[in-house]
C-alpha cells in the first residue's frame, strides 16, 4: 500500500514539475515572439516619426525589448488564465535586471553588449523566482489554458 501511495506521490510531484518546467518555456518563447514580432515595430514606428537614434542607446533599446518581451509574455499569461498580480510579478521579473544595470551601464562600468547579455541571463532566474512565489499557480492544470474556469481577477 506503500508503494502505491508512493508511486501515486512521484506521479503527481512529476505533473507539477513538468507544468511548471512547460509553464516557464512557454514564456520564453512567447518572449522570444515578442522580440522578433514588435522589434520591426518599433523601429518603422521610431524611423516614421524621424527618432530611429533612440535606439543608438544601449539603455532605450534595452528597455524596449524589456517591454516587447513583456507584452508578449503578459498576452500568454493571461490566455493562461492568470491574475494580474502574477502578470505584474512576470513583468516586473524582465525589468528588473535591466533596471539593476543601468547604474553601471551610465557609470561607464559595463558595456552596452554586457547590459543586454546580463540582463537576459539575470532575466532567467528572476522569472523563476517570481513562479517559485506562486508555485501552485504554475504548477496546477488551473492555469494551462482550460476554457471551462473564469479568468481570474485576483489571488488571496
Amino acid at each position: 500500500m506503500t508503494s502505491t501511495r508512493s508511486t501515486a506521490k512521484d506521479t503527481r510531484h512529476s505533473s507539477r514539475t513538468w507544468l511548471f518546467i512547460r509553464h516557464y518555456l512557454e514564456m520564453v518563447v512567447a518572449m522570444v515572439i515578442g522580440m522578433v514580432a514588435l522589434g520591426p515595430v518599433w523601429t518603422w514606428a521610431t524611423g516614421a516619426l524621424g527618432v530611429s537614434a533612440l535606439f543608438d542607446r544601449p539603455d532605450v533599446a534595452a528597455l524596449v525589448m524589456a517591454t516587447n518581451m513583456t507584452i508578449a509574455m503578459s498576452a500568454w499569461m493571461r490566455r493562461r488564465r492568470h491574475g494580474w498580480a502574477p502578470v505584474a510579478e512576470m513583468a516586473a521579473a524582465m525589468y528588473l535586471p535591466f533596471i539593476v544595470l543601468l547604474v553601471p551601464l551610465w557609470t561607464g562600468a559595463i558595456s552596452a553588449g554586457t547590459l543586454m547579455v546580463a540582463g537576459h541571463l539575470l532575466m532567467l532566474p528572476a522569472m523563476a523566482v517570481a513562479m517559485l512565489l506562486r508555485l501552485d499557480e504554475y504548477t496546477t492544470h488551473a492555469h494551462h489554458g482550460r476554457s471551462d474556469q473564469p479568468l481570474h481577477t485576483h489571488h488571496a
